[in-house]
């Protein structure tokens, strides 16, 4: 299978990606997450899983701290009214369960249905995200981590 665990890590190492990674409980939202800051170095961030009534779907990663406006977010990208993407979804577009949204999983999107959206405010950090489960923590560059998208075949657009 495309996305396995294995397939993750080994396209990391081909792609020369340097991160560092951390298991710990289970964590399903930002506020859960905040003992990981402890364990890991790196600036955590939101990642959206969201679609619009014509079937598109949206991965948006921002900055902690911002608030997740999707009216003007929908308004920024020029699509209708867009809302969260149910748990089905998450799970045949990107195989993550709900709690383990991550950019990383791209690698799951064979078929490019997910478009990405990303916060300018998170340029030059260091970010802590999944890495397809949420008993981890890994934290790669900001600049790896767009290499790795656009080596999934992805494109992104800032916002």
């Amino acid at each position: 299978m495309l996305g396995t665990t294995v397939t993750l890590y080994n396209t990391l190492d081909e792609l020369g990606i340097d991160y560092t990674e951390v298991t710990h409980p289970a964590v399903t939202t930002m506020e859960a997450a905040q003992f990981v800051r402890t364990l890991i170095d790196g600036t955590p961030i939101k990642n959206l899983f969201l679609t619009n009534r014509k079937g598109n779907y949206y991965l948006v990663l921002m900055s902690e701290d911002r608030r997740a406006d999707l009216k003007a977010l929908a308004q920024i990208i020029g699509t209708g009214r867009l809302s969260f993407a149910n748990a089905d979804d998450l799970r045949r577009v990107l195989n993550l369960e709900p709690g383990s949204v991550t950019p990383l999983a791209l690698i799951n999107d064979a078929d490019q249905q997910v478009e990405v959206l990303v916060d300018t405010a998170l340029a030059g950090q260091r970010l802590l995200m999944h890495p397809n489960t949420n008993t981890k923590a890994m934290s790669p560059e900001y600049g790896d981590l767009l290499r790795f998208i656009g080596h999934t075949g992805h494109g992104y657009r800032f916002i």
